[in-house]
């Protein structure tokens, strides 16, 4: 009995750290699903405008609707990516390298904002890993390290191979500059103790040093 409640409370521990975690990084995600809607607001009022005129130039209507047809593709695969974020499919893996550039990517913009640059040093990085694991374990460990930083700073990533796994590792720079900007308080700061339920949860391996942080993640076949 005892066991069984125990096990309840770590699981409502795991859940709330998923659920902090995806609250922070919501805006992240609207920014990915509206970054190919706004231009396509642009083109089709364009569009209309060219419509309109007495002789409509064919050409330049032609050019855009195909504008519209390459933009529509592309918001339909953020949509799908971002749901992906949300409820990742089982067994899905990817190259460290690009995976850690999917996290980089969805984050860069925010973190700029807060002060902190992010720099990925991974191109050499080809191992496969779980891309539901690195996109759990990841942001969590980026907002653990910067949440209570000062800025400006860079964090820098870094990757080599452990044999069967590969450790990616997260370092914490100041740098010259101006500071960032503390916005909206947040939901609430990302802990060291979220990180290391999501990493358990999903196989990783986490190490803490000052001002870094590490991950390993186990290479898959």
């Amino acid at each position: 009995m005892q066991m069984n409640v125990r096990h309840a409370v770590e699981q409502q521990r795991l859940e709330a750290a998923r659920y902090a975690l995806l609250r922070r990084l919501t805006l992240a995600m609207r920014h990915q699903l509206v970054v190919h809607l706004q231009p396509m607001g642009l083109i089709t009022e364009l569009l209309e405008r060219r419509l309109q005129q007495p002789a409509p130039p064919l050409a330049q209507i032609r050019d855009s609707m195909d504008k519209v047809h390459t933009l529509s593709r592309a918001a339909v695969q953020a949509c799908l990516d971002v749901v992906s974020w949300l409820a990742p499919e089982p067994g899905d893996h990817v190259a460290l390298q690009d995976g850690v550039r999917e996290c980089v990517d969805l984050l860069r913009s925010s973190f700029s904002f807060r002060g902190f640059a992010l720099a990925e040093h991974v191109d050499a990085a080809p191992q496969q890993v779980s891309r539901g694991a690195l996109r759990q374990v990841l942001p969590a460990a980026l907002l653990a390290l910067t949440d209570r930083a000062a800025s400006p700073a860079d964090v820098i990533l870094t990757a080599e191979p452990r044999g069967d796994a590969v450790a990616l590792t997260l370092q914490l720079r100041q740098s010259a500059g101006e500071p960032g900007f503390p916005g909206n308080q947040p939901y609430r700061l990302i802990e060291w103790d979220d990180v290391e339920l999501l990493a358990e949860a999903e196989g990783v391996r986490v190490h803490r040093m000052e001002g870094a942080a590490q991950l390993v993640l186990d290479v898959l076949a």
